[in-house]
């Protein structure tokens, strides 16, 4: 072998033992994200620009009082209108926000809990998992998700707006928490096997 190869198969090496640290800083990303995003789900701003995934959501449109209504009521981030922020009040949306953003925040506490107990860590994986499910899914059912057709020749699918995109995005999210998730069921299998052989060794004795 050459110098080159050496240095290749070297740095290759490295590269392919990086994979632990690899799961570890997902762990930590996806808990950031759910920390973060969470956290603002208490924020009038953030819970004003989920109204379009959610009254348009077969399965979440109940929470509000007038899902059929947001359309007129949207408001753009940064921007303070008093009577918009009042019947978004009365729609219930702030309060199913901050509902959203506790899940969320025990979704990204739970990963963040693995190094102390791989049990809640399991489960914070496979919630975080489970998410990007329900989220993904606003592409089928928001139109917001979608370039509108205002006199541009691309527009509907495949364009997806900013909210499409952030949308998409989860599918990060979704391959990240099936890797923790698997993560944590190693860790477990691992700790069932070494109670099962003290268990043994006692029988015994």
């Amino acid at each position: 072998m050459t110098y080159l190869d050496l240095t290749v198969n070297a740095v290759l090496t490295r590269v392919a033992q990086a994979d632990r640290i690899g799961i570890n800083l997902m762990r930590l990303a996806i808990a950031i994200v759910f920390l973060w995003i969470g956290a603002l789900k208490f924020v009038p701003y953030e819970a004003d620009s989920i109204t379009p995934f959610v009254a348009n959501s077969p399965v979440m449109s109940f929470f509000y009082a007038h899902p059929d209504q947001y359309k007129s009521h949207l408001t753009h981030e940064g921007q303070l209108v008093p009577a918009e922020r009042a019947w978004q009040t009365e729609n219930n949306t702030y309060r199913f926000s901050a509902g959203l953003g506790t899940v969320e925040l025990t979704i990204g506490m739970l990963v963040l809990l693995d190094p102390i107990s791989v049990s809640l860590g399991f489960l914070g994986a496979v919630l975080a998992f489970l998410t990007p499910f329900v989220t993904l899914s606003f592409l089928a059912t928001t139109p917001e998700a979608w370039v509108p057709a205002l006199g541009d020749a691309e527009h509907g699918f495949p364009y997806l707006s900013g909210a499409g995109r952030l949308v998409l995005k989860d599918v990060v999210i979704l391959a990240g928490g099936l890797l923790v998730m698997a993560d944590s069921a190693r860790s477990l299998l691992r700790r069932r096997a070494s109670k099962a052989v003290q268990r043994g060794a006692i029988l015994q004795s």
